[in-house]
Order: structure tokens, then C-alpha cells, then sequence
């Protein structure tokens, strides 16, 4: 199975998976930028995959299920569907994927919008090497996701839970953030020699026009302040840039959260 990344906007990544004959898109903001690699590579557009109902993750919904009526679309059950035929996934549920003999677990991480969810595949797959994460606008490489919707609580919970994934899970999210985050993330921790290091080829990549991602959640756990706050020196910057203490692990991440906003 191959997976990679289809550009659309400014910094979106549409994710297809395929192998030599079918395909799986997963937040397909835009259509043409689809129907054009799907044309390329003689591809079947089978299933479509959402994370949540932002229009940059579902715009192409409509336009793709136009061309290939008989693809299925899963959606989170808890947000406002983007097809009418849209499957209603919930936590828990399980995705099976038989032409590209994969299957997902659905994990719900509200936060950046009330219903949000992220696809994870073990690697007891026959298709994978590594465990995948498509996980949308909830962790990003070097951050995670505005609060739109959530609450600081809700984020923080499903930030943890991803975070306690294997470290080999490869990280697929969906906007090429990384260099911009980094660049809040050495603000708030600059003795991260980790970070340090992971900056340096994080610009190498994009001065050649290669994508960040994906990540993996064991990078993340090294480079990723938003998966770090419970750390003591990380802890002692976001007090320090708040000006006062912060005692509960949510209010030190809600602390966080207004300090990238203001970035």
C-alpha cells in the first residue's frame, strides 16, 4: 500500500491511500487536485474518510462522489454529515477497508471541533509496516489544533490519548504547519536539543519543497510542546509567560494554547 500526499490550499495535505488499482482519500477539501492524481495513476476512488466538518476537510465531497457514486464516505457521527449517504462513525467503531485489506480504529479527540476523530491502524494489518494515524486537525507536527469548538479539557484528553500510542505510529495530519510550530515550540522550551535539531531539518525539507509529514508519535513525544506540558521545564516557561501559577496539567495546556494563539 502506498500512501501520499495530494496538496490542495495553502497548506493542506488530502492523504490517498492506494494500491495499484484502488484508492482511499481521507479530508478532501478540494476535488480537482484528487481527480487529477486518481487520473494519472488509473485509480478507483473507493472510500472517503473525514476527520470533521471544516470545509477544507469535506469541500470535495460533493464533486468527488459526482465521478465515483459507489464511494463510501465515513464521517464522524457527532458533526454534521457531508453526504447524505455518509456512513456515522462513533468511538470504537471499526473501519474495515477490504480493498486495501486495512482496518481502522475510530478514536474520538473533541478539541479543535466537537465531534472530531481520528483513524488508527495497528500494525497487525497485512498492509502496514507501521501503525498510521490520521488524525486531521488535532496533533499537528510541532502543535495541535485551535479550540474552535472544544474546551482546553477536552483537547488536553484527546491529545494524551494519542499520545500514548506506540512511537513508531506514523503521524498523518493535515496541514503543513511543522516549521511555524517549531518556531513556537523553541520559544517556549530553547534547551530542547531535540527540537533544536529537528528545526534545522525541518527547513531543509521545505527549502526543497518536501512535505514534513509524516511524523511519528515518538518524534512528537521529543519535539511537541503541546505533548510536553506536563514536563517541569516546559511547566515552568508557560508559567513564567503567564505570570502566574498554574497547578492543574489543563489550565498549564490552556495557558499553552493562548500563548500559540498569540504567537
Amino acid at each position: 500500500m502506498n500512501i501520499s500526499p495530494i496538496c490542495a490550499f495553502q497548506d493542506n495535505y488530502i492523504w490517498l491511500l492506494s494500491n495499484n488499482k484502488h484508492a482511499v482519500v481521507v479530508d478532501p477539501g478540494q476535488a480537482a487536485p484528487i481527480e487529477q492524481v486518481l487520473a494519472e495513476r488509473g485509480l478507483i476512488l473507493t472510500d472517503i474518510l473525514i476527520t470533521h466538518h471544516h470545509y477544507d476537510h469535506t469541500g470535495g465531497v460533493q464533486a468527488l462522489l459526482k465521478n465515483w457514486p459507489h464511494a463510501k464516505v465515513y464521517a464522524p457521527a457527532d458533526e454534521p454529515l457531508p453526504s447524505s449517504n455518509a456512513v456515522a462513525l462513533n468511538d470504537g467503531d471499526t473501519l474495515n477497508l477490504s480493498e486495501l485489506n486495512l482496518t481502522f480504529n475510530v478514536m474520538k479527540v473533541p478539541g479543535h471541533t466537537l465531534g472530531h476523530i481520528a483513524f488508527y491502524a495497528a500494525n497487525d494489518n497485512d498492509s502496514v509496516s507501521h501503525p498510521l494515524l490520521f488524525c486531521g486537525d488535532t496533533l499537528f507536527s510541532g502543535g495541535c489544533g485551535r479550540l474552535f469548538e472544544g474546551t482546553p479539557q477536552q483537547m488536553y484528553d484527546s491529545l494524551q490519548r494519542l499520545k500514548a500510542l506506540p512511537d513508531a505510529t506514523q503521524v498523518y495530519c493535515t496541514h503543513e504547519y511543522t516549521q511555524s510550530n517549531l518556531a513556537f515550540g523553541y520559544a517556549v522550551e530553547p534547551s530542547n536539543n531535540a527540537l533544536k535539531k529537528h528545526i534545522q531539518s525541518v527547513a531543509k525539507c521545505r527549502q526543497q519543497g518536501i512535505p514534513t509529514l509524516p511524523s511519528s508519535i515518538g518524534l512528537e513525544k521529543a519535539i511537541n510542546v503541546f505533548l510536553r506540558s506536563d514536563l517541569a521545564n516546559v511547566k515552568a516557561s508557560i508559567q513564567a509567560h503567564a505570570g502566574a501559577p498554574l497547578t492543574e496539567s489543563t489550565q498549564v495546556f490552556a495557558a499553552l494554547r493562548r500563548w500559540k494563539d498569540d504567537f
